[in-house]
């Protein structure tokens, strides 16, 4: 595989050649930065834990040498700071049993420029190689611009392939902008229940992100498990543990469909559920 990046790496943790682990995908995760697949695409990597019959990859986009650093981290350089980001996520990816991790090795400068192809190309290849049934990346209303270019990237690499070789679902899932404000109707919810520990083992590998004062792994935990408390108002907890999801697949059936007309159509949905609820129980008071 010819990536465009001198530095990028596909890690196999079993050994086998990348072109065959990743041909065994069947659940993809497309994310910005080394953690963010064990944030965001938690569900595929449940789903696939310690079957042969699911397997899930990962690719992350960029190089981690802009990360924050403090505490032991503190004196590292950008390019030390690359090398430490790759390393954990090469052991998340141990104790996932992901099939594969690309590391693309990409600036964040370069993923936010429209101009600069690699970055989709480089997805284009991976996706190609792997064909997943259901691919996970950022959603496009997240306040992280790197998150929502590579949200971006994804996209037009995944339209850029023949329908037959497009996944059957694609999802936009919350990382720095929760989707808790979207309608329950527009809501994807995934029930991330199972496997606690091990959840808290892959958060728990990013100890340069910890130490550095930002601490994901309890945020991320706690986000969940409020997700499932609060999900439903009039009913029990079915739930210990939700993360929420845009379906975004219509995005690919219909291709000429802008990312912001779709996105947009959540935000009217959320609009008119709020005003519709005001306006309902103001007229209520009213009459009393």
């Amino acid at each position: 595989m010819n990536l465009t990046r001198d530095g990028a790496e596909i890690y196999v943790p079993d050994g086998l050649a990348p072109e065959e682990a990743l041909a065994r995908t069947t659940h993809l995760g497309v994310c910005a930065h080394q953690d963010d697949l064990e944030i965001m695409a938690c569900d595929g990597i449940l789903r696939c834990f310690q079957r042969k019959d699911r397997w899930f990859s990962g690719v992350v986009v960029t190089d981690g040498a802009g990360s924050p650093r403090d505490g032991l981290y503190e004196h590292y350089t950008d390019e030390m700071m690359r090398e430490i980001r790759r390393k954990e996520q090469k052991k998340a990816a141990h104790v996932g049993e992901y099939a594969a991790v690309a590391l693309l090795d990409h600036s964040s400068k370069g993923v936010q420029s429209p101009a600069d192809r690699g970055p989709e190309e480089d997805i284009a290849m991976i996706l190609r190689a792997a064909r997943p049934e259901t691919v996970y990346t950022h959603n496009l209303a997240d306040t992280h611009d790197t998150h929502v270019a590579v949200a971006l990237r994804t996209l037009a690499a995944l339209r850029s392939l023949p329908e037959d070789a497009r996944p059957r679902r694609l999802y936009g899932v919350e990382v720095w902008r929760d989707l808790d404000w979207m309608t329950d109707p527009d809501k994807v919810a995934f029930d991330l229940s199972p496997h606690e520990n091990l959840q808290a083992a892959l958060l728990g590998v990013f100890d340069s992100q910890i130490s550095a004062g930002k601490r994901y792994d309890r945020a991320t935990r706690g986000r969940r498990r409020a997700h499932a408390a609060y999900h439903a108002s009039h009913g029990t907890d079915k739930t210990t543990s939700l993360s929420y999801a845009m379906d975004l697949t219509p995005l690919l059936a219909d291709t000429g469909l802008s990312p912001w007309a779709y996105v947009s159509g959540f935000i009217d949905r959320f609009a008119s559920d709020a005003e519709a609820r005001l306006a309902r129980l103001q007229g209520e008071e009213r009459a009393k």
